[in-house]
């Protein structure tokens, strides 16, 4: 059956193997992603007749230009939420809402807050820096906590799968070679009603009917370090929001001078993902660190204990490049690519359900839209008009489909609300395929006027 295949059919039908392979590696046999990615480039690599030597080095090869992309982002984003946990700025923030918005509209505050605070930090720790904050909220307004805590995630799952500089959107902005000022405007104008519609406006109908117990985990959760103030309310703002600024007036400079101006040369530098972080950390020192009582020595101790944790998502997102490289040698991306092009099929839908069934596969938000990047960047090359910012957001939106027990978020949500299986199922699966869905239509809304 296989000799009556065509070339490109036996690609798909090997790629659609590995990928099958993924899953079951990953959610039944309990292997690492990182190292379940190895083996489903190395499986597609020799299943497409590529050499030995090839398939190594192209994985290897895929590995360096993904992590030589977006490791020293995701450090130096990792410092910079650690020294907003230690400093008290999640909680500035969230106290400041709350007192300009009132009880009534909390659950609305929790998701601007959320999406705010995490713009700059991994999901799980923006859950960690602000579920204290979240059950003082509780506790004080006697609300029930999931009525909150949905909206809260919402709008954590909104900002880490949409909008960069997180791990998976910088990834695919890189191979893409996307805008990154365009891709986080056009991210902030998707992302923000999706995180409306999935947190209040719907929180309330999911959390309806379900009961729960606070954890023994609750009582645990307080920053590590004694600081003598904590940082005021614009500061807090300004240091979250410094390297998004920064990237987007890059952009706005790529628009409105010319291509030799010197101040063009200058804020293209200053707004570059690389530059703009390190600005923004280098800033935190102070905001964060020598301005709240910390010394040199704690800043430090702060910068080296958070970066161990990163580990674990690089070499997932590495993986995901070098998977991208072996599907590109073997030539995978050119037949999804051809196919595409002669179902007509919008490749802003195709990346979406790419990054979805990927992230039905491995779980990982990261991961999957890392792997999807891979597929569908030869098909933005093939062809023209590709908006590759849009690109980006619409696996973005993929990437946040239905998350289920492969997946690390789904475990930190159960296990902070203290919430059974079939009732994660229910409200945190649930809000994340709305994200998806809706991040979808809205992209496709945008993709009519850009």
């Amino acid at each position: 059956m296989l000799a009556e295949l065509t070339h490109n059919q036996s690609l798909l039908l090997y790629t659609v193997l590995a990928i099958a392979g993924l899953v079951l590696l990953i959610a039944r046999c309990k292997v690492h992603a990182f190292v379940a990615l190895i083996l489903a480039s190395i499986f597609v690599g020799l299943c497409a007749g590529m050499r030995l030597t090839d398939v190594a080095k192209g994985f290897q090869d895929g590995v360096a230009a993904m992590l030589g992309t977006i490791a020293i982002v995701v450090g130096l984003g990792t410092i910079l939420g650690k020294l907003l946990a230690e400093s008290g700025g999640a909680e500035v923030v969230a106290s400041t809402f709350i007192r300009a918005l009132g009880e009534r509209r909390l659950h609305w505050t929790m998701m601007l807050v959320a999406f705010i605070v995490g713009l700059p930090v991994f999901f799980g720790v923006g859950l960690v820096l602000l579920f204290p904050v979240l059950l003082t909220v509780a506790r004080e307004t006697k609300i029930p906590l999931l009525h909150l805590g949905i909206p809260m995630v919402a709008g954590l799952a909104v900002a880490h799968g949409f909008v960069p500089p997180h791990p998976g959107p910088m990834a695919a902005i890189g191979l893409l070679k996307a805008d990154a000022g365009k891709t986080i405007f056009y991210s902030l104008l998707v992302g923000f009603p999706t995180a409306i519609i999935a947190g209040p406006l719907l929180g309330t109908w999911l959390a309806r009917g379900e009961q729960v117990e606070l954890s023994a985990l609750a009582g645990q959760l307080k920053s590590s370090s004694e600081r003598k103030t904590a940082p005021g309310f614009a500061l807090t703002l300004f240091t979250i929001l410094l390297p998004v600024m920064l990237m987007m007036l890059a952009s706005a400079a790529d628009v409105r001078l010319r291509e030799q101006s010197t101040l063009r040369e200058w804020l293209d530098f200053l707004g570059s993902p690389l530059v703009a972080m390190l600005i923004t950390v280098l800033f935190s020192f102070y905001s964060f660190g020598f301005a709240r009582g910390f010394t040199a020595a704690q800043v430090l101790k702060f910068s080296e204990d958070c970066l161990a944790p990163a580990a674990n998502i690089l070499l997932v997102v590495g993986a995901g490049g070098g998977f991208n490289k072996i599907l590109v040698l073997s030539g995978v991306g050119n037949a999804i690519a051809a196919y595409a092009q002669d179902a007509h099929i919008s490749p802003l839908l195709l990346g979406w359900m790419v990054a979805a069934s990927i992230r039905l596969a491995v779980g990982s938000a990261t991961a999957a839209i890392s792997a999807a990047v891979g597929i569908m960047a030869p098909i933005a090359d093939a062809l023209p008009g590709t908006n590759r910012e849009l690109l980006v957001l619409a696996m973005g939106a993929g990437s946040s489909f239905f998350s289920h027990l492969s997946d690390g978020g789904f475990w930190f949500v159960k296990e902070y609300f203290n919430l059974t299986v079939p009732q994660t199922l229910r409200t945190w699966s649930v809000m994340t395929t709305i994200i998806s869905v809706f991040g979808l239509l809205f992209v496709m809304l945008l993709a009519r006027w850009v």
